[in-house]
């Protein structure tokens, strides 16, 4: 299900069953997995690998050279898993060998129109990344992250899994694991409660995250010091150990 003005190199891998409507274009060395359909208009440059079942609207930019100077042609990559929606005008850039030479899209994520995905960032599995979210180079964001409209990171910034950042937030630190965010420069509001429930998260379960949350957030601790509290009660829950793996990791400091 090819339209006759697409224009494929005879060096693409196209998958089966799949559709490239009016005016697309697919370079050589592209690999298109089963079941994907590219509406129309849409580029899909070298060294792009898109998995299964994906579904990319009009005018989206697929795996384009990295917005960096520094950058000399290098064959870097783009590596797109399976299930997701990627809207019109998204762009999403290859990766450059000041890093590990590779974006990388998960699976059954949900990226609206105008979204901008910079060269080496990491985007986990079920997001939402709400019209005109912009993640400068080498950004990663865990799974189930919500990103509102808008919403802009700066370079290296990591947003961990479950949390929820608002409309026009802007962020120069890192958001941990389940918090809510909002406001430029970002700060945290809550948790992300009823993203938790959609999920199945249990009231305890709930619970001892709040309970993170607080320490971290509505004491009169200092960070270290808030640490040492979260590191206890990780004993007893496995998110309250994500938050920490999380805060330990960071390099850019915590939204605080």
């Amino acid at each position: 299900m090819i339209h006759p003005t697409a224009i494929i190199d005879p060096q693409a891998q196209i998958g089966d069953n799949v559709t490239i409507g009016p005016y697309c274009i697919i370079a050589a060395d592209a690999v298109i997995g089963d079941d994907c359909v590219l509406k129309s208009h849409v580029v899909v440059a070298s060294h792009t690998v898109i998995g299964r079942g994906n579904k990319i609207y009009p005018f989206a930019s697929i795996g384009e050279d990295p917005q960096d100077k520094k950058y000399a042609d290098e064959p870097t990559r783009l590596v797109i898993g399976d299930g997701n929606t990627i809207r019109e005008y998204v762009t999403i850039n290859r990766g450059t060998v000041d890093d590990e030479g590779i974006t990388q899209v998960g699976d059954d994520n949900w990226i609206m129109a105008y979204v901008h995905i910079a060269h080496d960032c990491v985007l986990g599995n079920h997001t939402i990344l709400a019209n005109c979210s912009s993640l400068a180079g080498h950004v990663h964001v865990g799974d189930h992250a919500i990103l509102g409209g808008f919403s802009k990171l700066h370079q290296f910034c990591r947003v961990g899994a479950h949390a929820f950042t608002a409309m026009d937030s802007g962020f120069q630190k890192d958001c941990p694991p389940f918090v809510m965010a909002q406001g430029n420069p970002a700060k945290p509001r809550a948790i992300n409660f009823e993203g938790l429930k959609r999920r199945g998260f249990g009231k305890e379960r709930i619970g001892l995250i709040k309970a993170a949350y607080r320490a971290l957030y509505k004491s009169d601790l200092k960070l270290d010091q808030a640490m040492a509290e979260l590191e206890t009660m990780a004993k007893d829950s496995a998110d309250v150990q994500l938050m920490v793996d999380f805060i330990q990791r960071s390099a850019r400091s915590i939204i605080r």
